[in-house]
């Protein structure tokens, strides 16, 4: 193994590190959503600019973005798996390097599309059951998934359990900006897909 490493040009070392690395990383992420890494599980962090940081499936289910936005850790991923493979693969077969990192890149692109609408398709599919959420939401529990601006000044995202099932919706709340990862209890219906929320704040004895 250390006499192919070193026998690599610098090059095909660091496409190698990326492709390796976000080969690696992928399976961890797809292990942990097809187990169900539990709501405390997974690694969440919300970014100013939106960006989710999602390294396991929330709560055994596919983790999907609001208004599937590109800023995502699990898109650079995706990314990088695409880019990566295609690289190495034809690293010997396209002499020219610049075509190369074009075809890579088209690749890379490519595979964060089909990845978002497949995630876009499972996340429709998880909420097109007979669950009624207007008689149902309010009063259920659950967690931030997207941090969610104070003041109804935008919306952010939240998991909940609604009979027995966790489902994603949109979320407003009145009160100051409630970060990813804070426990939320239901308040009130905006229509189908949003939820208005306040945070659940533990009680000192």
């Amino acid at each position: 193994m250390i006499t192919w490493w070193t026998s690599l040009s610098t090059t095909m070392q660091v496409l190698w590190a990326i492709t390796l690395s976000a080969s690696l990383i992928f399976i961890i992420q797809t292990v942990l959503t097809f187990l169900g890494a539990g709501g405390d599980g997974g690694i969440d962090t919300d970014f100013d600019t939106s960006a989710d940081v999602d390294l396991g499936g929330g709560d055994g289910t596919f983790d999907v973005d609001p208004s599937m936005n590109l800023l995502t850790f699990r898109n650079l991923v995706n990314f990088c798996l695409g880019f990566g493979w295609t690289s190495v693969l034809l690293y010997e077969k396209i002499p020219n390097h610049a075509l190369l990192m074009f075809v890579a890149v088209l690749v890379g692109v490519a595979l964060v599309a089909a990845v978002m609408w497949l995630f876009k398709w499972m996340s429709s599919m998880q909420q097109s059951g007979n669950i009624d959420i207007h008689a149902s939401a309010v009063g259920c529990e659950g967690k931030v998934y997207l941090t969610i601006p104070g003041e109804r000044k935008g919306e952010g995202k939240v998991q909940i359990t609604i009979n027995n099932s966790v489902r994603e919706y949109d979320a407003l709340c009145e009160g100051d900006t409630i970060p990813t990862g804070s426990p939320i209890k239901v308040v009130g219906v905006i229509n189908d897909h949003t939820l208005l929320v306040e945070e659940i704040v533990p009680t000192i004895i």
